[in-house]
């Protein structure tokens, strides 16, 4: 098996993906909205309530990305891939329905060694103006598929906070927390299936990473933007280690002006999300 390196940079073709009310009520529940008190995110998790507006949360800005279909980058065992690392400008707040013209590219094929570090960037823009509205970019990790010869690949800095969090928040994970989150789209087996789990190292289904994610950005968006999704800007993060669903999660945050690093922890300390940066605007747009 091998990795095709002829992909990089070569441009799918534009694909429309759109989204509903429940599409986006769902995501919301699936990240853990309302979890703690159901009434506490009414403006994310329902669409008729007295005098509240539904809103969507930033990182649906992710699976609203999702969709240009590219040329494939070769023969591997899905069994291996992991996602590495996840970020998102969002130009403008989501619709709680809508549609987007993406088109997206592999940018570059890393070689860790262990495996290879697949970097792609998608770019969603609205069907009619062709504004952009959400720039995308991730990293999936192959294990097995490194030691090609190739190039490393950049190494970005963070710089280690030399203080205690100015916020911490925990939130907790249900243990079907997969099984609803993974009704959003992603069906891959390695969150609900024992057997493909165990194939992959691991002794039960682990939670996706960005529900994770998800719930960091929850946590973010709550600390930082006032609960106001148009003053969310960005957010980047590297997933280091699994979550097993039914384990809570701690995001912790150091502000920075209109920015702030971020990780997030299990309750034992191990880190689930490393590296983490988001930027707010100081006002709503």
């Amino acid at each position: 098996m091998a990795l095709d390196h002829s992909v990089i940079g070569v441009e799918s073709a534009p694909v429309e993906r759109s989204w509903t009310s429940a599409d986006t009520l769902l995501y919301a529940v699936g990240v853990g909205a309302g979890l703690d008190d159901p009434l506490t995110e009414l403006p994310f998790t329902t669409e008729n309530t007295r005098g509240v507006e539904q809103q969507v949360l930033p990182t649906f800005a992710v699976l609203a990305a999702q969709g240009g279909r590219g040329p494939g980058i070769g023969a591997f065992d899905p069994a291996m891939l992991v996602h590495a690392e996840q970020s998102f400008d969002l130009h403008r707040p989501l619709a709680p329905a809508g549609s987007v013209r993406i088109t997206s590219k592999v940018t570059g094929i890393h070689d860790k060694g262990s495996g290879a570090l697949v970097t792609s960037e998608a770019v969603a823009v609205d069907p009619g103006s062709g504004e952009p509205l959400i720039t995308s970019r991730s990293a999936v990790f192959i294990r097995g598929e490194g030691g090609f010869g190739g190039e490393r690949g950049p190494r970005s800095s963070w710089p280690e906070p030399d203080r205690a969090p100015d916020h911490t928040v925990t939130y907790p994970t249900r243990p079907e927390q997969a099984l609803l989150y993974r009704l959003s789209g992603d069906r891959n087996p390695l969150h609900n299936d024992p057997a493909f789990a165990a194939k992959a190292g691991f002794g039960r289904p682990i939670l996706h990473g960005l529900c994770t994610y998800g719930f960091t950005g929850r946590a973010l968006l709550h600390t930082l933007a006032g609960s106001d999704p148009s003053r969310f800007a960005s957010m980047s993060g590297r997933f280091s280690n699994p979550v097993f669903p039914g384990e809570p999660l701690t995001v912790s945050v150091w502000e920075d002006g209109d920015a702030a690093r971020f990780r997030t922890t299990k309750a034992d300390g191990t880190v689930v999300i490393d590296r983490g940066r988001v930027t707010v605007h100081a006002s709503p747009r």
